[in-house]
């Protein structure tokens, strides 16, 4: 019985020391730029800022779509967004990686983008960040994307 117990002791500690997420979570935040292709939509790409919480949450203060002519489907402000992002660091390379959920809803229309995060961590920030995958549309008519598409996102450098 000891040795079960001396066996977890070691599994958490080593647990806890492969990584320093809140810290990583804090650096993924900021100003971030999607570009997107594919699908029959008509175009998607955005600007947005977020932060992002201690349990991947993201608490977005801005978007907006840089195509006018998805009007159709939403306001250029997007309407209701949401997502998560959760990230782990391998404190021996400094690398992060993680995943990201990004939901834009308005009016019975949902643009959904799923992806994989890559970046370093220098320090307190986050470096060659970027989010690679792929989005999805549905929703009423002319807005209901039977074709997925794929996407880029790129955080600004901090000012």
């Amino acid at each position: 019985m000891k040795e079960v117990a001396i066996l977890l002791l070691v599994a958490l500690m080593l647990n806890g020391c492969s990584s320093s997420t809140t810290a990583v979570q804090a650096a993924a935040g900021g100003t971030w730029q999607a570009q997107m292709l594919g699908g029959d939509g008509p175009g998607f790409s955005f600007n947005t800022q977020f932060t992002v919480g201690s349990n991947g949450s993201l608490s977005v203060s801005y978007f907006q779509f840089l195509n006018a002519n998805v009007e159709s489907c939403f306001p250029l402000s997007g309407g209701t967004v949401s997502g998560t992002m959760i990230l782990t660091v391998n404190t021996t390379t400094n690398a992060v990686t993680g995943t990201f959920n990004y939901v834009v809803q308005s009016g019975g229309n949902t643009l959904t983008l799923d992806g994989t995060v890559t970046g370093t961590e220098t320090g307190t920030t986050l470096t060659g960040t970027s989010i690679i995958g792929s989005w999805t549309l549905t929703g009423g008519d002319g807005c209901n994307d039977t074709i997925p598409g794929s996407f880029t996102m790129s955080q600004n450098p901090p000012s």
